[in-house]
C-alpha cells in the first residue's frame, strides 16, 4: 500500500495567535483560512511541501459532544495535555533559537535523548506540545 499522512489536526483557541506561531515564527504557508472570528479552520504547512498540512481547528465544536466533554477538552488544552505534534528539522539549534527568540513557551531545550534522538519541545499559543526532532 502507498499511504501518506496528508493532514493532521491541532486545536486552536486564538486563530491570530496560531497564525503568528505557525506562519510568522515557523514560516509555514497558509493554505486555507475559512470561518470567522474564533471559529476559523486554518490549514498551514511547510513551504514547498503541499503534501503535508496541519489543520488548526476550533476545539470541541462537534455538535455530537456534550457540554461536559467540551469543558474537558478546553481544560486539557489549558493544561497543554490535549494536542501534540512531532516535527523534524536538520537544524534543531537554529529552529530552537528562532522559537526562543520569538517568545515561544519552552518546555525542553535541545537534548540528546537516551533512545538516540536529539529533540526539543515548545508549546504553541493553544497549549499544544510541539516537539522538534533533529534529522541526522
Amino acid at each position: 500500500m502507498d499511504i501518506t499522512i496528508h493532514t493532521t489536526a491541532l486545536p486552536h483557541d486564538d486563530p491570530d495567535a496560531s497564525l503568528a506561531f505557525y506562519r510568522d515564527l515557523l514560516g509555514f504557508e497558509v493554505r486555507s483560512d475559512v470561518g470567522q472570528g474564533r471559529m476559523r479552520w486554518i490549514t498551514v504547512g511547510p513551504a514547498g511541501r503541499p503534501d503535508t498540512s496541519i489543520l488548526l481547528a476550533p476545539p470541541a465544536v462537534d455538535p455530537g459532544i456534550t457540554e461536559d466533554e467540551r469543558r474537558t477538552v478546553l481544560e486539557m488544552m489549558a493544561k497543554g495535555t490535549y494536542g501534540w505534534i512531532l516535527l523534524a528539522t536538520p537544524d534543531l539549534d537554529g529552529v530552537f533559537g528562532k522559537l526562543r527568540g520569538g517568545g515561544a513557551e519552552v518546555v525542553q531545550e535541545p537534548t540528546e535523548q537516551p533512545y538516540g534522538i536529539r529533540d526539543c519541545a515548545v508549546r504553541d499559543p493553544a497549549g499544544n506540545m510541539v516537539r522538534f526532532q533533529e534529522l541526522r
